[in-house]
């Protein structure tokens, strides 16, 4: 039983879950004091997204012999974000109005206090200030530098994309370059294996403080939100990202069972950010080239916000319905074309969920932003579905890409998925990425 504990990150993960719980329960006021677990286990991930992200993206486009490839790839994984995430909006929207979420709470927007959500109200001020253009230039960063400093993936994986293609071109004399990047990688990699093993603790201590701050109790009045989300989240990967996969060839629920120790960290600490790096590599031994992981996951954690775009329409029916606040066709109408734009710029967002949300109401009068405030004692807890559903989106969303390009090996993929060739991150995954890398080149 020890053998296979130690082995099992998936295990581990678990038992620091439920560790969590438990001690978030019993000892509430202590289990708050295990909050810099979690947060420091983030950021031990966070220090080495960004170059892990550059060196994966260069590899790959450096061994594209046709440039004008990457430029396809890239249109095509964005059509595809936007209409996968047009479709998540619709469903949050049609099931919010549907369900009648919120009716019969009759809450009185002058009664709510607008200090509690002052902060976020400020930076989505700043989000629509400049519309589309503002939205747009900040996707460019100002310096190299900068872009790797504050950790920005979409900056990140822009100027990897212009370097790698200038390092394409001058392919024959910059061979020094390539061998380095690719070495560079290779070390990255295996410190993020050590980084890993470390999740079992991370996720404890996530979790032991949530338990022990808001307890159970936090769901009472708003439950019906949590599980109105949970129930869509679930309808959409099981039917739109199934029916998706099955066209593809793969099955759904064998590529969940292949993605369990990182969507099981997801679970306990809310941040698909903390599982970039392993779902890259694996997605690679899935059989998938390294050029279409390393543009198509990047790119879809800004642009394919799969659970993002369900819960932005879902709550902000939510909050019209509590405060009693009629919908027009017009407004319905307005919800879904801002948030179309909105939800494209949730990454990277302190707060992103308040934050767009605030974002997105502010830009329609007739609901009122105050309604924001309702929100803010169950956002940890329907963030963990958010996070899980864009993790998942994203992972198919690399499926359809390379499927799309013919830059996977269906055959591969199913034994993969089938168990017949095994892949575990924690046990020696990230020294096995020279390996695929040169087999997906």
């Amino acid at each position: 039983m020890f053998t296979v504990l130690k082995k099992s990150l998936f295990l581990q993960v678990i038992i620091g879950l439920l560790l969590g719980v438990v001690v978030g329960v019993i000892l509430p006021e202590q289990a708050q004091k295990m909050k810099p677990l979690g947060d420091g286990f983030i950021r031990l991930i966070q220090m080495l997204i960004a170059p892990i992200v550059f060196c994966v993206v260069v590899n790959g486009i450096a061994s594209v012999s046709n440039i004008k490839k990457v430029g396809r790839v890239g249109f095509k994984a964005i059509l595809y974000f936007e209409i996968v995430t047009t479709v998540a909006l619709g469903i949050g929207l049609l099931l919010g109005l549907n369900s009648g979420i919120g009716t019969g709470m009759n809450v009185d927007p002058n009664a709510l206090n607008a200090s509690a959500i002052a902060a976020y109200t400020e930076k989505a001020q700043s989000i629509n200030q400049g519309g589309m253009v503002n939205f747009l230039m900040n996707l460019i960063p100002t310096t190299v530098a900068g872009a790797f400093t504050k950790g920005d993936i979409i900056q990140v994986l822009i100027f990897s994309i212009l370097f790698a293609c200038a390092l394409n071109l001058v392919k024959d004399s910059a061979t020094t370059v390539i061998r380095f990047i690719h070495e560079l990688s290779t070390v990255l990699f295996k410190a993020m294996g050590l980084i890993v093993k470390l999740a079992p603790i991370g996720v404890f201590g996530a979790v032991a403080f949530t338990t022990g701050k808001y307890g159970v109790a936090s769901l009472q009045q708003l439950g019906g939100l949590v599980l109105m989300f949970y129930v869509t989240c679930i309808v959409f990967v099981v039917v739109v990202l199934g029916i998706i996969m099955k066209v593809c060839g793969l099955s759904l629920w064998q590529f969940l069972r292949y993605f369990r120790e990182e969507l099981t960290i997801v679970l306990g600490t809310t941040a698909s950010d903390s599982v970039l790096p392993q779902v890259m590599c694996k997605l690679e031994h899935l059989g998938i080239k390294a050029s279409t992981v390393g543009l198509v996951i990047p790119t879809g954690y800004s642009f394919n916000l799969d659970g993002f775009s369900i819960y932005l329409t879902l709550a902000t029916i939510f909050i019209a319905h509590a405060t009693n606040t009629p919908l027009a066709l017009v407004d319905l109408l307005v919800i879904l074309a801002v948030a179309m734009i909105t939800s494209k710029g949730a990454h990277g967002v302190p707060g992103s969920a308040i934050v767009i949300l605030a974002a997105t109401l502010s830009t329609i009068p007739a609901i009122p932003l105050i309604g924001l405030v309702l929100l803010l004692s169950v956002d940890w807890f329907v963030g963990i579905a958010r996070a899980l559903t864009n993790l998942i989106g994203n992972c198919v969303a690399t499926v359809v890409i390379a499927h799309w390009e013919d830059d996977i090996d269906l055959e591969r993929a199913k034994n993969v998925l089938g168990g017949k060739s095994g892949f575990s991150f924690s046990e020696g995954g990230a020294s096995q990425l020279a390996d695929i890398v040169r087999t997906t080149k």
